[in-house]
């Protein structure tokens, strides 16, 4: 992982067609998501679910798969179609001024967007903070319907890689950051990047 990164950049596992985003859920919603390739049993569609590409951020989030209702983590493969979908109806999910003229336009288009986002401190392999910031994605109503029913391409339970990744870690064995996934700069178009307020890159 680059010791420079630009402070708020998409990095994500991501092909030509598709880009790599994970989730951590119950056993009983990531079983049978899995065997079927489709959140459904159990998924909750009227809330709002988060999204995040970052492997070691969603680490962080779960406990490295550990804590309670998340002890299964998926790498939900998307289409890069719907995943810039889902950034250009994003908004903020705080007032960031450089953003919003006011805070009551930012106020007005919360309400209005069926996708939030935020930028964390992105993790390392001990999930200590590092200099630089991580996408999350938050998406509700239409946006979590057209997640399920047209944007998921692929759904693959990772949590055995994560248990080995944490271990690996843990003894400080050097082999842990090649089992990562490989995530990268993700090309973000202009317009997707001045709404997210991403960092230019030279």
């Amino acid at each position: 992982m680059s010791t420079n990164a630009p402070n708020h950049q998409i990095r994500a596992a991501h092909t030509e067609h598709t880009v790599t985003v994970y989730q951590a859920f119950d056993p009983a919603i990531a079983g049978p998501a899995v065997a079927g390739q489709r959140l459904g049993a159990g998924f909750k569609r009227q809330r709002m679910t988060w999204i995040k590409p970052s492997f070691l951020w969603m680490m962080y989030r779960s406990a490295w798969a550990t804590a309670p209702g998340q002890e299964r983590v998926l790498a939900v493969e998307l289409t890069r179609e719907g995943f810039e979908a889902a950034l250009g109806l994003a908004t903020a999910s705080s007032y960031t001024p450089a953003l919003h003229a006011t805070r009551e336009q930012w106020r007005q288009d919360l309400h209005h967007s069926p996708v939030r986002f935020q930028w964390d401190p992105e993790r390392d392999l001990r999930l200590r903070p590092l200099p630089w910031r991580s996408l999350q994605l938050g998406l509700s109503g239409p946006a979590v319907d057209q997640y399920l029913d047209s944007w998921t391409v692929s759904l693959t339970d990772v949590t055995e890689q994560a248990h080995r990744i944490r271990d690996l870690a843990r003894r400080g064995d050097p082999d842990a950051a090649g089992l990562l996934p490989a995530e990268r700069s993700y090309p973000l178009p202009s317009t997707l990047a001045a709404r997210l307020g991403a960092t230019a890159e030279g």
